[in-house]
């Protein structure tokens, strides 16, 4: 009996077009190249690579703009403009002191407002960050689930504060410093953060979710500090 395992298809188009996404070479624009063009890449039928990125679209990593292509990220949104001018004018320690002031709030607006399958959502994109993978995809992933706390929680104006400062974070230059200031088995650290913030919106309890997050955020705000501290 032949015990090999092929890979699940459907997760290896969906893998080959996120190393992709992480992998930086998608140009200013992030323009992905067409589905021809990714089957061909990638040896993987145009219909596997339709589906992938149907799930992609569905998940926040992806977005199309009718006659003219499919672009990493979201559809362009006035706040980039302005954290592209911001990005230069910042550092890390001013946007994670903004991010502990917003993100910690949203969770608890998320915890009031959430409906139970946003819920369901929330625990597939933290199912997303495993060990084996790269920190690239994993920071994708990572963003994927604040960016989404961030949408539940129903409130623009926070939404627009969030949205500026994750366009800070998902830049080059930003994505490099991070990644240092990362150290080995901070990611397992991050799950089990990531499960208790999920947990207290889950159970409708914005105090609890509140605190989950403000400590997530307050040990990477520890680590970045040390890395600017060290250099």
């Amino acid at each position: 009996m032949n015990t090999h395992q092929h890979p699940n298809p459907d997760q290896h188009a969906k893998s080959q077009i996120l190393s992709l996404l992480s992998s930086g070479t998608l140009g200013d624009s992030g323009r992905l190249p067409s589905e021809r063009a990714l089957s061909e890449r990638f040896r993987i039928g145009r219909r596997r690579v339709r589906e992938a990125l149907a799930q992609l679209e569905a998940e926040g990593l992806i977005w199309r703009k009718q006659g003219s292509g499919t672009y990493a990220g979201k559809p362009a949104d006035p706040t980039g403009e302005l954290a592209a001018r911001i990005a230069g004018e910042t550092n890390a320690i001013q946007v994670m002191e903004a991010r502990l002031c917003i993100e910690p709030e949203l969770a608890a607006l998320c915890a009031a407002r959430i409906k139970p399958p946003a819920v369901e959502q929330l625990r597939a994109l933290a199912a997303r960050i495993v060990r084996s993978l790269p920190n690239s995809e994993n920071e994708i992933w990572d963003g994927a689930l604040h960016r989404m706390i961030a949408e539940e929680a129903r409130n623009k104006p926070l939404l627009t504060c969030f949205a500026m400062l994750d366009e800070i974070r998902v830049s080059a230059d930003w994505l490099v410093f991070r990644a240092r200031a990362r150290p080995p088995g901070s990611f397992e650290r991050t799950l089990r953060q990531h499960d208790r913030i999920i947990d207290a919106i889950a159970a409708g309890d914005p105090e609890a979710a509140r605190a989950a997050m403000h400590a997530h955020l307050d040990e990477r705000f520890t680590a970045l500090r040390a890395e600017v501290t060290d250099r």
